[in-house]
């Protein structure tokens, strides 16, 4: 499988440090042109399905991408959403102790099983094929933390790429957090 991973473009939250988590959240102008310039770096890729975020963001990233790919089958999903961080949604990044999360967010273990387990179910069904995820920094990094069995935290840049071969049980990353196609 090629999997290719994406972060959604910069939301108004982004800009303005704000935790979106299960929110939609909504494109900074930026974001809509960080989406555009992505379209057109996926636009000539080969894809055979992809799997998004139900979430508005994402959402809007994913039709950017989807306008040169018009007849892949595209899945919404609550799986890819970002992760659930209770009463914090809605606050400053700046006013969050992230060592002491709120009884009503989801935890890391919930994060996690959520996550392997939507993979696990596309690895099956898409073994020998190219699948893209449209999703968030939390779903990209955690994910790729667990397919390539590191213990660290990627930075997931708005719009930027990951692309990941996998086969026999063996993952080998072409592009980690790639922007290349912003400059």
């Amino acid at each position: 499988m090629k999997l290719i991973l994406i972060r959604h473009g910069e939301t108004i939250g982004n800009f303005n440090r704000i935790n979106e988590g299960h929110l939609d959240g909504e494109l900074s102008q930026l974001g809509a042109e960080q989406v555009n310039k992505l379209a057109l770096r996926l636009k000539d890729e080969k894809i055979d399905v992809i799997y998004c975020s139900d979430l508005g963001r994402a959402k809007q990233t994913c039709n950017a991408i989807i306008e040169n790919h018009l007849n892949i089958p595209v899945f919404y999903v609550e799986d890819l959403r970002e992760k659930n961080i209770g009463d914090f949604t809605g606050k400053s990044c700046d006013c969050v102790d992230w060592n002491n999360l709120p009884n009503n967010a989801e935890t890391h273990e919930q994060f996690k099983n959520r996550i392997v387990k939507l993979f696990d179910l596309v690895y099956k069904k898409y073994k020998n094929k190219t699948v893209l995820f449209v999703a968030h920094y939390y779903i990209n990094s955690n994910l790729l933390s667990y397919l390539l069995k590191e213990s660290k935290v990627y930075r997931q840049d708005n719009t930027c790429v990951n692309i990941l071969e996998i086969k026999n049980n063996k993952v080998i990353s072409s592009l980690i957090n790639c922007t290349k196609h912003l400059k």
